[in-house]
């Protein structure tokens, strides 16, 4: 007995020992700023000076900023535009790359490489894409005789629209292969039966395919809706902000009154009101996922 209790609590070291470079990281890079910024949005700080205890002032503060309500305006709009075109796009793609044709791996590939190629990359491609003068999509648009076609990135009217695009075609091969990884783990025989009973394609992808995918559309509402929310390199190279405030989002906000106008304080404030909105958010979605998703 005492020979093995000893192994056992040998064993319990080692395992520590293990995980001890993992929490020691999470601590100082993850558990520790957070409570410095969640302490730091208390005060009033540019960096530099002494810490001004400030009190609830930073949060009274964003009800009368106006950059504030825009950006946060622009996220919300941002979050009910991409988010469902995506999911419902990265469905459509894996119902029709979830065959066994010839050359489908190549699609699913083709899809899935936008994913996983450096966002600043993106962002400087679509941004020769989008050249109001020299761009090949504007120069498309006049081939079919459309005599002025839109500015995109240098219209208040367009360029929000063209930052969710870029953002949409960025993001579906990775919501595509979770989904690929749902319908691969459907019981073929419940298309079978559904055949046998005359089911045809649209009733088969309505009551067998979301149903058992619930789980998986569960978890990627919640993920698009927080990625959405912390857009910020795509902001950053394409538009910084501009033009005007009609790009200004959340994170983009935060990081602008932090690193450019060194208000340190009042971005920790800022930061956790959007920590309280995703955070909300969140919860509705776990409440109400009871009616709707499947996990049998």
């Amino acid at each position: 007995m005492k020979g093995s209790s000893k192994a056992l609590r040998r064993n319990r070291l080692t395992g520590y020992t293990f995980l001890l470079p993992n929490i020691l990281g999470f601590l100082i890079f993850i558990c520790l700023p957070v409570c410095a910024s969640f302490l730091m949005s208390f005060t009033d700080w540019n960096g530099f000076g002494e810490i001004e205890f400030a009190g609830l002032s930073n949060y009274t503060r964003l009800w009368s900023d106006e950059t504030f309500r825009i950006s946060l305006l622009n996220s919300l709009l941002m979050t009910a535009v991409s988010v469902p075109v995506t999911l419902i796009l990265a469905i459509l793609a894996a119902v029709a790359l979830n065959k066994g044709l010839r050359g489908v791996k190549i699609f699913r590939t083709a899809i899935f490489l936008p994913h996983i190629t450096a966002t600043i990359a993106v962002a400087v491609v679509w941004q020769l894409l989008y050249n109001p003068t020299m761009g090949p999509i504007n120069g498309f648009l006049r081939s079919l005789g459309i005599d002025n076609p839109p500015t995109w990135l240098a219209s208040t009217h367009w360029a929000l629209l063209s930052v969710i695009i870029v953002s949409i075609w960025h993001s579906i091969g990775y919501y595509m292969v979770l989904y690929l990884a749902g319908l691969q783990g459907i019981p073929k025989d419940l298309y079978e039966a559904a055949e046998i009973d005359g089911a045809g394609k649209v009733s088969q992808f309505r009551n067998i395919t979301l149903p058992m995918l619930s789980p998986v559309i569960f978890f990627t509402i919640i993920m698009g809706i927080i990625n959405s929310f912390k857009v910020f390199d795509l902001v950053y190279v394409l538009t910084k902000g501009g033009p005007g405030r009609s790009t200004h989002m959340l994170v983009y906000d935060i990081y602008y009154t932090a690193f450019q106008r060194f208000e340190y304080g009042y971005a920790s404030a800022m930061a956790y009101v959007l920590f309280a909105i995703i955070l909300v958010i969140t919860l509705i979605q776990f409440r109400g996922q009871k009616r709707w998703v499947n996990y049998s």
